[in-house]
C-alpha cells in the first residue's frame, strides 16, 4: 500500500467548507461568470449542517464542540502546561506529529471487505462500515444507491409547470429573476412537507423548454434525413436516450416530430433508458406512442441494435463516476486510489498499485491514441520530478487525476451494442467550485439553508451531496473515436466526431426567434455557456 509522504490522505471529518462563497447551485448556473446574488453570513450558515443526524462528513460536531487537534496527541498534554512553560516545537517535530495525526478512532488493523457498487446496491439498505471500494465504486454508490444513494433521495428537477414566454420579458435579467423566485417557492414547498431539505437543480432541457428539446429534435431529423438518402432507405427514425429526468426531452423531441415531420413520427421507434425506477416510473405517464422505458443502467446494456439509430445523452455524463490516479514522482507510475470506510464511519482514501482492469484498459487507451501523445497535467516532466527529489520532505506522489473511467465504458457500450449509432452528446465543460489541487476534479455540494455549499473533498456522507465533473471534450472526443470509429479491420473510419458549443449548436439548430427577450437577448445563446455537444 502506498502513501504520499507529508501529503495527508483526505477524511471525512476534513470536510471544508466555503458557506457563504457562492449562493446559486453549480450544477444549474446558467452564466457561471456573473455575480451571484449577496451571500448569507457565515456565522449562520457554518452554526448547523444539514444532515444533522446522520451525516459524519459535516463539521459541526467536530470543528463547533471539540475542535480536532492539529499536531496529534501531543497536544492534549501541552493544554496542561503554562503558557511561559510550554517547550519548543521544533518545525520537524510538528510535520512528523501531522503525519501521525489519526484519520479516525477505529482499529485500522480489522480488516474490511472489497466491495463494489454493484454489490452495495444489491446487499446494503443503509451506508456500510467497515469496507473498501474504488472511488469510483464510492461516488457511484453515493449517487445511485437505491437505499440511500442521492438520485434516490434527495434530488429533484426543477421543472417549470408552463414554457417560459421569452417575448415577455425585458432581458435576461427579467427573466432570471423570474426563474429565481419559482426555484424560490418550490424549494419551500418541499421544505414545508418534508422534515430533511431536498435538493434542486435545473438543465437546460427543463429551463428553456420546449425549444432547447426541439433544438436537438431538428439536428436529428436533419442528419436522419441526410443518412437515408446516402443509404437510399428509407429507415424509421430510431432514438436512444439515456437518462430521461422527468421526461421533458422525449416529450419535446417527439413533440417537434409530430408537428413537424407526421410521416417520420409515425414510424419514429423511442427508448429511454433511466437508471431510476423513479423517474422512470414519471417517465411512463408521459403520452406518446411507441416509446419503450428501459429501467436499467446504460452500463449494464447487453441488448444488440443492428439498425441505424441516434443515442442522446444530455447533461447525463456529468454524473458518471470517475476513478483517482496519482503518479509516482520517482518513476512516473500510476497508483490506483480506493476508499476505506471504517467501522465509525469515518472515510480515507489510500493508494496501491494499479490492478483494476478498467482503469489499466483506459489508461493504455489514452496513451495508444493517435496523433500528439497526451500528457496528464498531474504528471510534471521528468527533469522537474528529479530536481523535486532532491528537496527535503519532497511528496513522493503527484496531485490527484480523476479519470472518466464510466465514460469510457458508455464509450466501449455504444461500440459493442450500438455498432451503427450516432452520438448526441452535451454536458459541462467547467465548473466552478471544484474539489481544489486536483485534474478534473468534480463539484461536490449539498444544499444548506437555501443555497448550495460547496465541499472540497469527495469524501462525504453518502447520498447527502451531489458530485458531478466537468468533461474534457477534446479528450473524450479522441477517445470515442479511437474506440468507436473505426471499421472491422481497426483503419480509421470517415465519420469522425465533432465537439461544438453551446451556442454553435443554437445557432445551426434552434428556433431562436422563439427565445429572444424584448431587449434582444437571447438565453438559448448567452445561458449554459459552459455546455459543450460531442456529435457523431
Amino acid at each position: 500500500m502506498l502513501t504520499a509522504a507529508f501529503t495527508r490522505t483526505q477524511s471525512s471529518r476534513s470536510v471544508a467548507w466555503r458557506a457563504g462563497q457562492r449562493s446559486i447551485a453549480t450544477r444549474g448556473a446558467t452564466k457561471p461568470s456573473k455575480a451571484k446574488p449577496k451571500p448569507k453570513p457565515q456565522s449562520q450558515q457554518q452554526s448547523q449542517s444539514q444532515p444533522q443526524s446522520q451525516s459524519q462528513s459535516q463539521p459541526q460536531s467536530q470543528s463547533q464542540s471539540q475542535p480536532r487537534p492539529q499536531v496529534g496527541h501531543k497536544r492534549d498534554e501541552l493544554q496542561q502546561i503554562p503558557e511561559t512553560e510550554k517547550p519548543f516545537t521544533g518545525y520537524f517535530d510538528a510535520v512528523r506529529d501531522i503525519i501521525r495525526m489519526p484519520v479516525t478512532t477505529a482499529d485500522p488493523n480489522i480488516p474490511s471487505k472489497r466491495v463494489t457498487a454493484e454489490y452495495c446496491s444489491a446487499h446494503f439498505k443503509q451506508t456500510p462500515r467497515n469496507v473498501s471500494m474504488l472511488t469510483r465504486d464510492f461516488i457511484s454508490d453515493s449517487l445511485y444507491n437505491p437505499a440511500y444513494g442521492y438520485f434516490s433521495k434527495q434530488a429533484l428537477i426543477f421543472s417549470p409547470k408552463r414554457a417560459y414566454d421569452f417575448g415577455s420579458f425585458r432581458d435576461s435579467a427579467d427573466f432570471l429573476g423570474t426563474v429565481g423566485r419559482q426555484y424560490e417557492e418550490m424549494e419551500c414547498e418541499l421544505d414545508d412537507v418534508r422534515n430533511i431539505p431536498r435538493q434542486l437543480w435545473h438543465t437546460p432541457t427543463e429551463l428553456l423548454k420546449p425549444w432547447y428539446g426541439r433544438s436537438v429534435a431538428r439536428h436529428i431529423v436533419r442528419q436522419h434525413k441526410a443518412d437515408c438518402a446516402a443509404r437510399h432507405s428509407d429507415d424509421p427514425l430510431v432514438i436512444y436516450e439515456m437518462g430521461g429526468g422527468n421526461g421533458t426531452l422525449m416529450a419535446d423531441i417527439l413533440g417537434y416530430v409530430r408537428d413537424e415531420e407526421p410521416a417520420i413520427y409515425a414510424r419514429v421507434k423511442y427508448n429511454l433508458i433511466e437508471i431510476s425506477a423513479k423517474l422512470a416510473r414519471k417517465q411512463l405517464g408521459r403520452q406518446f406512442e411507441g416509446v419503450r422505458i428501459v429501467n436499467k443502467s446504460i452500463l449494464e446494456w447487453n441488448e444488440r441494435v443492428d439498425e441505424p439509430c441516434f443515442f442522446v445523452a444530455m447533461e447525463v455524463i456529468d454524473n458518471f463516476a470517475h476513478d483517482v490516479v496519482r503518479y509516482d514522482y520517482e518513476t512516473g507510475e500510476p497508483v490506483q486510489a480506493f476508499v476505506r470506510v471504517y467501522d465509525d464511519g469515518e472515510l480515507e482514501e489510500l493508494y496501491e498499485p494499479v490492478a483494476d482492469p478498467l482503469i489499466k484498459d483506459y489508461l493504455s487507451a489514452r496513451a495508444a491514441l493517435p496523433g500528439a501523445a497526451y500528457r496528464s497535467p498531474a504528471l510534471p516532466p521528468a527533469l522537474y520530478r528529479r530536481l523535486r527529489q532532491q528537496l527535503p520532505l519532497a511528496p513522493n506522489l503527484t496531485r490527484r487525476e480523476f479519470i472518466p473511467t464510466q465514460a469510457f465504458q458508455l464509450c466501449r457500450v455504444l461500440r459493442d451494442w450500438f455498432p451503427r449509432h450516432r452520438l448526441v452528446l452535451s454536458d459541462f465543460y467547467q465548473l466552478p467550485d471544484t474539489v481544489p489541487d486536483a485534474v478534473d476534479a468534480p463539484v461536490v455540494q449539498t444544499r444548506f439553508d437555501g443555497n448550495m455549499v460547496p465541499c472540497e473533498t469527495y469524501l462525504v456522507q453518502p447520498g447527502w451531496f451531489d458530485i458531478f465533473f466537468p468533461t474534457n471534450f477534446e479528450l473524450l472526443k479522441r477517445v470515442y473515436d479511437a474506440t468507436c470509429r473505426r471499421d472491422a479491420a481497426g483503419a480509421d473510419d470517415r465519420r469522425q466526431s465533432r465537439v461544438c458549443t453551446q451556442r454553435e449548436f443554437a445557432q445551426d439548430n434552434a428556433e431562436l426567434e422563439r427565445t429572444r427577450t424584448r431587449s434582444g437577448e437571447n438565453p438559448m445563446l448567452e445561458f449554459y455557456e459552459n455546455n459543450k455537444f460531442l456529435l457523431s
